[in-house]
């Protein structure tokens, strides 16, 4: 499939490391890159809500995502479900349901 995005949402007062501010932890985000992956974004959104990966081309099969998330507050999230959707094709989508992230 060409033109894939995936979306992701975060809990509530969550920050998305690895946009290159002066915030991040290089320490925190090392076993993003350890993986040997077969499918890189072509372009990637970090916002306060979600994480968006844009993929060029996706072969079939499974690939997997890694970004890390650091949580500022406690409590209980209840999540949207992640969604991968063609982008130029809307009826094409798929959506996975979030189980709560507990935060002590």
């Amino acid at each position: 499939m060409s033109w894939v995005a995936v979306s992701d949402p975060t809990p509530a007062g969550g920050r998305i490391l690895g946009d290159g501010d002066g915030r991040d932890s290089r320490i925190a985000t090392l076993t993003e890159d350890a993986r040997a992956r077969r499918l890189w974004p072509t372009y990637v959104e970090r916002t306060f809500a979600n994480f968006r990966a844009y993929y060029e081309v996706v072969p079939q099969g499974r690939f997997s995502i890694d970004y890390t998330v650091r949580i500022n507050n406690t409590g209980e999230f209840a999540l949207p479900p992640t969604r991968v959707e063609a982008m130029y094709a809307p009826d094409v989508f798929g959506e996975v349901p979030n189980d709560k992230v507990v935060v002590w």
